[in-house]
């Protein structure tokens, strides 16, 4: 994927970037799946080519303790994102971006303490995980 390679579709809808070997990251992806009723997010393993192209507009690699969100044309990170994307989430989830308010290095540094442990506290699998043919569309780093 470069510049001009992508959809105006693709360019557009919010991307997640997330750790596909990582079971709390996948379990984040099928929570925001379930909750995404207007299927506004696309999603991308920071583990594929497609993510590193996305990354590297932005001059980022994967730093290994965060997903991303692309949104609107910014890249945001760690608590930004995950607020981010559960203000765009079906009710109650959007009341949760009131944490926006608070101090970013401290959202970050809670973010932090379970981003640091979570392949121990919730395990990680040898491959990306496969979504479900219904959803797969979705899932930018699949296409051909």
């Amino acid at each position: 994927m470069t510049e001009q390679t992508m959809t105006k579709a693709e360019d557009a809808a919010p991307l997640m970037l997330y750790d596909g070997v990582c079971n709390l990251c996948n379990g984040m992806v099928r929570f925001i799946l379930k909750r995404d009723r207007r299927a506004l997010f696309r999603f991308a393993s920071v583990q594929s080519d497609y993510a590193a192209q996305a990354l590297m507009r932005f001059g980022k690699v994967w730093e290994g303790d965060t997903f991303y969100l692309i949104l609107d044309g910014r890249l945001y990170d760690r608590s930004s994102a995950a607020l981010r994307i559960l203000a765009r989430l079906s009710f109650p989830w959007p009341m949760m971006a009131v944490f926006l308010i608070v101090p970013k290095p401290l959202r970050d540094w809670v973010y932090g303490l379970v981003a640091k442990n979570r392949y121990r506290l919730f395990g990680r699998t040898e491959t990306c995980q496969m979504p479900d043919k219904s959803v797969r569309d979705r899932f930018l780093d699949l296409k051909a």
